[in-house]
């Protein structure tokens, strides 16, 4: 189950958006779901949680729950206690938000070398995994 790159949740809002003045944004965010990407159970529940009720124009359940049955398609790291542990280690240990921790842990639980995000350190590294941010 072994993927190039895993893509944030704040991609993931990016391709899904019908907001037009981040349209270089959203072209970006969708050329990254050509990758072998992977994702998380957090980052699917984000997904639905911040594109029904964030954005200017806001997903539909419905819609929201299509994009979620494509991303079922990919490799999908569990959040079970092992990861939560191993989240736990890796926020302690570069000193960021759990949150952040458990992206790069869910990340590395499925190979992937890259992180698309905004939120962490674009270039560098943590562990085996490299952030990227790709609206640079």
């Amino acid at each position: 189950m072994r993927v190039d790159c895993f893509l944030d949740t704040n991609i993931l809002i990016y391709a899904a958006s019908a907001n037009e003045t981040e349209l270089r944004k959203k072209i970006r965010a969708i050329e990254l779901l050509a990758a072998n990407f992977g994702t998380s159970t957090q980052v699917i529940q984000e997904f639905y949680a911040t594109s029904t009720r964030k954005p200017d124009t806001p997903l539909t359940s419905i819609e929201a729950l299509e994009w979620i049955e494509r991303l079922e398609l990919q490799p999908c790291a569990l959040i079970d206690p092992s990861l939560i542990r191993t989240a736990i280690a890796v926020s302690q240990r570069y000193r960021i938000h759990y949150w952040d921790g458990a992206i790069l842990a869910a990340a590395e639980s499925l190979g992937a070398e890259i992180v698309y995000t905004e939120d962490l350190n674009h270039g560098q590294s943590y562990g085996s995994v490299r952030v990227i941010n790709p609206f640079l």
